[in-house]
């Protein structure tokens, strides 16, 4: 175990995350960051941001993010690598799978979200054969090849308009009779001529032999079921909170297992705040994980003033 007591440990270096590094180092707190792999969360991944106040269209997400975390080392944040094992809620201390023991006053839990499967045939067999969860990522290998988009949602579609950089042709297969994304991003879909669409519709099943060759389609409002051949498929229904290291910890966690907080960010347990895309929220943005970090690195700095 290190010596040093830190005045706020950060689990998880997305949006969330570095907002409340930048915020508790400046404010004088001696800050502690630790993420299990690259800095950024989700936003990492994403090709092009262009709703971050400020930062118009050509802004992209590995770009920000690199620019919250040096943001944050300006200020004297420290950063760290490990995967956290268990936390010991109640005496602040962080331990992580290859063994490191770290002790704080306050600790910040942004341990963000991933991307929700489909859980149906083929899919885990073929994940890095043709299924995909990144665009940014992946995009690349299908070049003039047909791929295939599942959701409706914002990141749905700019995923799928970013895959019509590589691809010959992209499907969104959506549930619904009309797309989640917001107008301007719908605007910017229904003008690309590279994008098809296949409404009330799911995944039934994924096939290929080695690679992807083909989806199985069913319409939610007929029940008929059709195969469409294509090469690659990009799924974007959903995320699932990376909150399984906390079941045991006495923090509230809702039935899908989001942390729950206040308006302050605090959770159930004092000196304990959750942000970002984990926490129980209307909205998860970059904007709104940054917005979290924010307050919660202003409330433990409150609450140490308690303390002292």
């Amino acid at each position: 175990m290190t010596d040093k007591i830190y005045d706020m440990l950060i689990i998880g270096g997305g949006p969330g995350g570095m907002a409340a590094a930048i915020y508790g180092a400046r404010s004088r707190m001696a800050t502690l960051l630790i993420e299990k792999g690259k800095t950024g969360g989700q936003a990492a991944t994403t090709e092009e941001i262009e709703n971050y106040p400020g930062f118009a269209r050509g802004t992209t997400g590995p770009g920000l993010m690199n620019s919250f975390a040096e943001h944050a080392k300006t200020f004297g944040a420290e950063f760290a690598r490990g995967e956290i094992e268990k936390i010991d809620m109640e005496n602040k201390i962080v331990y992580t799978k290859s063994g490191e023991t770290y002790r704080g006053k306050t600790i910040v839990l942004a341990p963000g979200a991933v991307a929700r499967p489909l859980n149906v045939p083929g899919e885990f067999a073929l994940r890095g054969k043709g299924v995909s969860y990144c665009a940014t990522c992946d995009a690349d290998f299908f070049e003039d090849l047909d791929v295939i988009v599942v959701g409706g949602g914002d990141s749905a579609v700019e995923e799928a308009i970013y895959l019509t950089k590589f691809a010959n042709k992209v499907t969104i297969v959506h549930r619904r009779s009309e797309l989640r994304a917001v107008k301007a991003i719908q605007e910017r879909a229904f003008s690309n001529p590279k994008l098809d669409f296949i409404w009330d519709s799911v995944v039934e099943e994924i096939k290929g032999d080695g690679l992807v060759e083909s989806v199985v389609i069913k319409n939610v409002n007929t029940n008929e079921v059709s195969e469409v051949e294509a090469n690659g498929i990009f799924v974007y229904v959903g995320t699932l909170p990376q909150t399984e290291f906390l079941k045991d910890s006495g923090l509230e966690l809702d039935g899908r297992g989001y942390i729950v907080t206040n308006e302050q960010m605090e959770t159930n347990i004092p000196g304990v705040y959750g942000v970002g895309d984990a926490r129980v929220k209307y909205l998860r943005q970059v904007v709104t994980a940054a917005v979290d970090g924010a307050i919660a690195a202003f409330a433990a700095e409150k609450y140490l003033a308690t303390l002292e």
